[in-house]
């Protein structure tokens, strides 16, 4: 008796570590959406890089100008820090800011993103882009451009917390882990952050040089973005310092719709300071 009893322990084991085992790859799997889509370049960017009435995306146009294929991963009204009224990881907003969606690059895994459900008029086209960058092969991907600050600014997002340089809440916290989660991922990868541009707020009669929604003026978002790149040895691209023209409130009329989001000519315009970039 004692004998059939042993082995009766044994076969229950070896059963549950076999579903243990079957629990676990099939977990694994499904965790780890390593896309099929070749992409040469990613832009991770906020409305500045989304397409406008018929006015075409900044990233189609550097596709057309650099003759390589670009995957726009662009969302209006998304900051590169998560939310701080939202301090869950898993916060359907926070998981679409760019310290959310690049950890999601990192672990190859967008469940959260795919899950999340946005309320906000602005948000229709995010399940599309998350099932798309979900599909990119990162492991293949040459370059990243982000172009995120904006929202971040106008949202009040501290520029950096002191006592924790990873801080995802705020802004150069969550630039810190969006270049370390890309650098996991891929360590070849190229990676590119992109200045705010020079904005106007018509309503106020104010450049953003005197507005402050919090955590300082725009171009305070900007100078620090740009020691970042240096701290990080990462490439930076600004489009804030004498790149659109600055000294008086009705020029934002040259290279703006509407003092905030580039129009055809200010597109071009950031397209070509890009290119000079990467094709010398």
């Amino acid at each position: 008796m004692k004998r059939r009893i042993e082995w009766k322990n044994v076969l229950c084991g070896l059963g549950a570590l076999l579903c243990f085992g079957l629990l676990y790859a099939v977990t694994f799997q499904d965790s780890e959406q390593k896309g099929q889509q070749t992409a040469d370049i990613v832009v991770f960017g906020d409305s500045v890089f989304t397409d406008i009435g018929d006015i075409e995306a900044i990233p189609d146009k550097l596709a057309e100008a650099l003759g390589v294929t670009v995957y726009n991963a662009s969302m209006g009204g998304t900051c590169a820090a998560r939310l701080e009224e939202e301090r869950r990881q898993d916060s359907a907003k926070g998981s679409m800011s760019l310290a959310g969606l690049t950890k999601a690059v990192r672990a190859l895994d967008f469940r959260v993103q795919q899950s999340a459900r946005l309320r906000e008029s602005n948000t229709e086209p995010f399940p599309g882009i998350v099932d798309g960058l979900a599909e990119v092969d990162f492991d293949r991907v040459e370059t990243v451009l982000i172009g995120r600050g904006l929202n971040d600014y106008h949202a009040g997002i501290p520029v950096e917390n002191p006592e924790d340089l990873y801080d995802e809440y705020t802004f150069l916290g969550a630039l810190r882990s969006t270049v370390r989660n890309l650098q996991e991922r891929n360590p070849d990868m190229r990676i590119i952050l992109v200045t705010p541009i020079y904005t106007w707020y018509r309503e106020w009669g104010l450049p953003c040089e005197e507005v402050d929604n919090g955590g300082g003026i725009l171009e305070d978002y900007v100078n620090a973005e740009l020691e970042l790149a240096q701290e990080l040895n990462v490439e930076a691209v600004d489009l804030y310092h004498d790149f659109f023209p600055q000294e008086t409130l009705e020029e934002w009329e040259q290279c703006t719709v509407d003092g905030l989001h580039p129009n055809e000519a200010g597109r071009e315009k950031i397209v070509e300071e890009i290119v000079k970039l990467l094709k010398p």
